[in-house]
């Protein structure tokens, strides 16, 4: 039986709490330094909380450490990397291969006193089984796949690797280069994506030219994707060998988070259902939900299922890089100050409404007065007319929704009440799947003299004893021997008891697999170029302090060059993408597009007259960008 992880991201304190009340079996959150979303950081006692309320639940927390780290910040980053450990957290995330070699030569590493499992970022650029298993041989105990990999290209790598714990992402927002190896937002604005400062560059609008200059796409969004969504293939995932499913989004707000999870666990809990022997959860406790989770009903792009099933058409969000959320009808008629909506759906005053116009810009505008059909918009949009598809990105009714009590976690445990010598003992069991006491993880003892009670006692001690109300647990089974039940308990001490025996409760424990410190870990052998363009571009290598120099010259590099973010070079490759305009437009000849008329290499250009020159690497079905 394998154990299938649902990670959700935590923004904060508040949104980590929410991702475990709604069914996640482990979070991932950025401490206050060096995680890859600089506006997503935390406070080390903040980071202590969540593990402390994970921790009940046998729910992980993941600390994202995966930017590249300059000369200077490295100390203070170990040093952080030791406070991390010392509060509880289960794995850190990095990308640096520096950071990992000093992390793992801490003396505390070595003798397990620093007991986080360490995970291979997706900044890392995992693309190949070769580049798992050199990963693996580092010492990394799970590893973050690409985005981009399909379920072949997943099974692939788990058969040669069966022992590797794989982390796939399976919702939200996609970068359209392989992550680890975009400089577009370092080389046009000075912010590094590799230091968690992306500034979107990939959302913006370009033209489109031929080598000639000839226009062939006018102010489009060409790198904009939509999100990913692959709820409806978490068995396809967990058969090829993944067993984290990742959710993306440590800057979406709580309602996302609430409503992602919710979904995403339901879908993970009936597929337990239909397939017992073959998965479980990797955490405890059974959550119940007070609202029907939408993915419509959320920001989103539209969705795609990406590469997962191999190249596929529509994956990319040309016409605005903004959230379209839920189609709701089509404009049926304007009148005055108002318009009708053909379609079954029901509005509510405040909506906000969007749609994209003739000239292929999206359009909102916010819902004054809603009468049955019939919106009435607090400014009428200039370009709507009959005919155009209305979608909904804030749906006011589903907000008001979320913003109250959604869901509620629960562990089941059962109670043992015994009669010792001198006085009682009340014992906290976890339960078996047939819910059957199981073992001990709380007990309490008291002295009190054994009375002879007047009249049967079992319901009350039950009452008493159930009593959890707002703690994590439920009590499905209560047990009570016979010399118990025949004392008569005063329901004061019933009820200390119970409050004793669960503040000495142990949590349930997380599983944290760490990589054995055998003769070979860490023996990664030469290092191999697993993308050409390592070889013709090494500071795709993101090297960026003496301590990451010393780890590759170890492992075969003879000259080990800057990160680009240290010494930048002139026309870099700026992006490796799997998305492919030519194929986007209907051009990829060798998948049955029509044949090009334009004179390639093609070109994307700002406003501003800043351009990029695309290269259609086609025996790696890859697109290349470079700065020109």
């Amino acid at each position: 039986m394998r154990k299938l992880e649902l990670l959700a991201p935590a923004k904060n304190l508040e949104i980590g709490i929410a991702a475990i009340d709604h069914g996640a079996d482990a979070v991932y959150i950025g401490a206050n330094r060096f995680g890859a979303r600089q506006a997503a950081g935390n406070s080390l006692e903040d980071i202590k909380k969540l593990c402390d309320y994970a921790h009940r639940f046998g729910v992980s927390v993941h600390v994202t450490v995966n930017t590249i780290i300059y000369e200077k910040e490295f100390e203070d980053t170990l040093k952080m990397v030791e406070q991390l450990a010392a509060i509880g957290v289960d794995a850190l995330l990095i990308q640096d291969m520096g950071l990992l070699n000093a992390i793992r030569n801490l003396p505390d590493y070595q003798s397990g006193k620093i007991k986080c499992a360490l995970h291979a970022s997706t900044q890392c650029d995992t693309r190949t089984a070769e580049k798992v298993g050199w990963l693996s041989s580092l010492g990394f105990d799970r590893v973050v796949l690409a985005r981009e990999l399909s379920i072949d290209e997943i099974s692939n790598i788990h058969r040669q690797y069966p022992d590797v714990e794989l982390e796939a992402f399976v919702h939200g927002a996609l970068c359209v280069s392989y992550s680890g190896v975009c400089y577009a937002s370092q080389h046009c604005f000075n912010r590094s994506a590799n230091r968690g400062e992306c500034a979107q560059f990939c959302r913006l609008k370009f033209d489109l030219r031929d080598d000639n200059g000839k226009l062939i796409e006018h102010q489009r969004h060409m790198l904009s994707l939509k999100d990913m969504c692959q709820i409806q293939h978490l068995e396809e995932l967990a058969d090829s060998g993944a067993c984290a499913f990742k959710i993306e989004g440590r800057l979406k707000d709580i309602n996302y988070v609430k409503n992602v999870v919710s979904a995403y666990s339901k879908a993970l809990d009936e597929l337990i259902a239909r397939r017992p022997n073959d998965y479980c959860r990797a955490s405890k406790g059974k959550v119940t939900y007070y609202f029907e989770p939408d993915l419509k009903k959320i920001f989103n792009r539209g969705y795609t299922t990406y590469f997962m099933n191999g190249r596929q058409p529509d994956i990319a969000s040309f016409d605005t890089p903004k959230a379209m959320g839920e189609y709701v009808g089509r404009v049926k008629e304007l009148r005055g100050n108002s318009f009708n909506v053909a379609g079954s759906a029901s509005f509510s005053n405040g909506d906000g409404l969007c749609f994209i116009n003739d000239e292929h810009e999206l359009e909102g505008f916010r819902v004054n007065k809603a009468i049955g059909n019939r919106l009435f918009p607090l400014r009428m949009p200039e370009h709507l007319r009959p005919g155009l598809g209305l979608y909904r990105n804030n749906d006011e009714a589903f907000e008001k929704l979320m913003s109250g009590k959604t869901a509620e976690r629960k562990i089941s445990v059962g109670m043992r009440l015994s009669a010792i010598d001198g006085g009682f003992q009340l014992e906290i069991y976890s339960l078996t799947s047939e819910g059957k006491l199981d073992k001990v993880i709380g007990r309490a003892i008291t002295e009190f003299e054994h009375q002879e009670a007047k009249r049967p006692q079992r319901e009350n001690m039950i009452r008493n004893l159930t009593k959890l109300g707002n703690t994590h647990l439920v009590c499905d089974y209560v047990e009570i021997d016979k010399n118990a039940e025949n004392c008569f308990i005063p329901s004061s001490l019933l009820s200390d008891m119970r409050r004793d025996a669960i503040e000495n409760m142990e949590n349930p424990d997380t599983e944290i697999r760490r990589h054995s410190l055998d003769a070979q870990s860490g023996k990664g052998g030469n290092v191999t170029f697993w993308q050409p363009e390592y070889e013709q571009y090494p500071y795709l290598y993101n090297i960026s302090n003496s301590n990451a120099k010393v780890f590759y010259r170890e492992h075969g590099m003879k000259e080990p060059t800057d990160a680009f973010e240290v010494k930048p070079v002139t026309q870099p490759l700026i992006m490796q993408c799997r998305h492919c305009i030519r194929y986007s437009l209907g051009y990829c000849v060798k998948r049955g597009g029509m044949k090009p008329t334009w004179k390639e290499p093609l070109h994307l250009e700002l406003p501003d007259g800043r351009r990029f020159q695309l290269h259609f690497v086609c025996k790696e079905c890859q697109m290349n960008i470079t700065a020109e």
